[in-house]
């Protein structure tokens, strides 16, 4: 069963219209909050990406605000939501619209693609919703809804299967409203169409569906098996001097750039937490330390790998530290830790250090 264009297009705009949520970014026309909103909420749930969103729009209420605002202070709105590379692009973004567009966002998705950080869906997201532009989108959503709706037997993940996926979004996008059309399939997948036990019974499209149709919603769609993720040990190294602490800030380009954090790295095979320590102070600072003790074991998960933090008290016995691996270095008190951004896994063990006694 394959659905007609025009029928599916009507009763998933009447859906929206009815039963759309109420998002601030949906109130407004201003291309410089939908393009917000589409960068939060990349990888993001709604729930979660909101509270940023409102955030950003306080701090940086206009884009030449975003453009002439520090990456650090970018950063610091942006901690916690991860994917740091988003942040970074944002602001890069910004400040190409000022110098290159007058400070206005460019229609077309071929010039958007040119911008830092965004893509094909992102350009189609903004062109549709902010200019009217008859592109499709295709995020995960999408893809899930239309894997379904085609009964796609073939894995959703593969470059094959996307390239499939692309062509039928852009048959199914109306010229009439297309901006409307593309919330509502990205908001069917996000409510509706979601990952297991599928709200059928409520889809507008739901006669178009064949998956439905042949009772195999719940077994799409398929996926490339997931290699497990791996598992690091990682030793850190709190280092206290007449009551500060030392942090570095990573290089801008790579993992949690732009980012500060505690200094230290992988254990190597053979080596315990506390030799690891020392060893990853001698080579990123220059320093010998004296291991005072352990603070904390924590556990963190990032999207493609989890880590074990082993947090170690130490004290400097020779030389001063040098950014051997940051970008600068520098000694804080605990109260200004909430004026730098920390990657996440650092926080869980940040508010020990406020306590008394730590030495």
């Amino acid at each position: 069963m394959k659905c007609t264009a025009r029928v599916f297009q009507k009763a998933l705009l009447e859906w929206f219209a009815a039963s759309a949520r109420d998002l601030p970014f949906r109130r407004s026309p201003n291309p410089y909050h939908i393009y917000l909103a589409e960068i939060i909420l990349q990888q993001t749930r709604v729930e979660q990406g909101l509270p940023y969103y409102e955030r950003f729009v306080k701090r940086f209420p206009t884009l030449e605000a975003l453009a002439q605002a520090s990456e650090q202070d970018v950063l610091k709105q942006w901690e916690g939501l991860g994917y740091y590379t988003r942040a970074r692009n944002m602001h890069r973004a910004a400040a190409v619209i000022m110098e290159q567009y007058q400070g206005r966002f460019p229609e077309s998705p071929e010039l958007l693609q040119l911008l830092p950080g965004i893509g094909k869906y992102t350009a189609g997201a903004i062109a549709s919703i902010a200019f009217n532009k008859a592109v499709p989108v295709l995020d995960g959503n999408v893809k899930r809804a239309l894997s379904r709706l085609d009964a796609l037997d073939a894995p959703i993940d593969s470059p094959e299967t996307e390239r499939l996926l692309w062509k039928r979004a852009a048959a199914l996008v109306p010229k009439k409203s297309p901006g409307e059309y593309n919330q509502a399939l990205m908001e069917l997948g996000a409510r509706l169409c979601i990952p297991r036990a599928p709200f059928c019974s409520e889809c507008p499209v739901q006669k178009q569906c064949d998956a439905y149709a042949r009772n195999i919603q719940d077994n799409l769609p398929v996926r490339t098996p997931k290699k497990p993720r791996p598992h690091y040990a990682v030793a850190v190294a709190v280092i206290h001097k007449n009551g500060r602490y030392l942090i570095g800030k990573r290089p801008s380009q790579g993992f949690l750039g732009g980012l500060w954090e505690f200094p230290g790295g992988r254990i190597q095979a053979g080596e315990n937490a506390a030799d690891a320590v020392a060893r990853e102070c001698r080579e990123e600072l220059g320093v010998a330390v004296r291991v005072v003790g352990l603070l904390a074991v924590i556990n963190h998960a990032y999207t493609h790998f989890r880590v074990t933090l082993h947090v170690y008290r130490c004290t400097i016995v020779k030389g001063k530290p040098k950014p051997n691996s940051h970008t600068d270095l520098r000694w804080v008190v605990p109260d200004d830790f909430k004026t730098y951004a920390f990657p996440k896994g650092n926080h869980k063990f940040m508010h020990l250090l406020a306590q008394e006694g730590i030495e």
